[in-house]
């Protein structure tokens, strides 16, 4: 899943990009409000993580705007403010959830999933399609009880469609998803990865829509 953080402190939002995407989230990071702000229009983002003390334009200001717009992409509040009155003004304005500096990178990741989940209207923490199941939160595959071993883009491409099961995916939607602005995508990567998918949970488990992209396949 693709997060756009707007954190200006060097060390934390280092620190957040390497660890989110070790945990297999593909993470854009913007040190300024407005450069953030701006990113939301650039790319099709299953969350953000935003902080409020930011140079040239506030996170709450960020957060009131892209409301205000009809933006309704679920964010995070990640902030060093811990007064009441601040947490429940972000509420209020729209955000998600919340959590205070400092934080542990697990339960970042932990809140991340579950406002993915919800905006996706999946409230169990395991996706299930037929005997295929998913577990977020450990990147645990299973086929008929049986772990199954898939790279880390794979398991992410599998991810990807078990939270959109009615939708057809362009190349370029899915190439959009897994991958940050700063990764370099061979000519034949999403191809790839379906092949070596298909090879280890059926050749049915993605189906081709001709001339439009790829879609989730039958359940067995």
């Amino acid at each position: 899943m693709r997060i756009l953080l707007i954190e200006d402190d060097l060390m934390i939002g280092d620190g957040i990009e390497a660890g989110l995407q070790h945990l297999g989230f593909s993470t854009d990071w913007f040190t300024s409000g407005n450069s953030g702000f701006n990113a939301l229009d650039s790319a099709n983002y299953d969350a953000v993580v935003l902080d409020l003390t930011l140079p040239g334009m506030d996170g709450l200001d960020i957060l009131k705007q892209w409301r205000k717009a009809g933006k309704m992409v679920p964010v995070l509040i990640l902030t060093a403010r811990g007064s009441l009155d601040e947490r429940v003004q972000g509420l209020n304005l729209g955000a998600d959830d919340y959590l205070p500096k400092p934080f542990a990178l697990e339960e970042l990741a932990a809140r991340l999933r579950a406002l993915i989940r919800r905006s996706h209207g999946e409230a169990s923490p395991t996706l299930v399609h037929g005997n295929v199941e998913f577990n977020p939160g450990n990147r645990r595959l299973v086929l008929n009880g049986e772990p199954v071993q898939l790279s880390p883009r794979e398991i992410s491409l599998v991810e990807l469609f078990l939270l959109h099961k009615n939708s057809v995916l362009t190349r370029a939607m899915i190439e959009e998803k897994l991958y940050a602005w700063d990764n370099e995508v061979s000519s034949n990567a999403v191809e790839v990865h379906i092949h070596h998918i298909r090879r280890k949970l059926g050749s049915g488990f993605i189906k081709t829509v001709h001339g439009l992209g790829y879609s989730l396949g039958g359940a067995s």
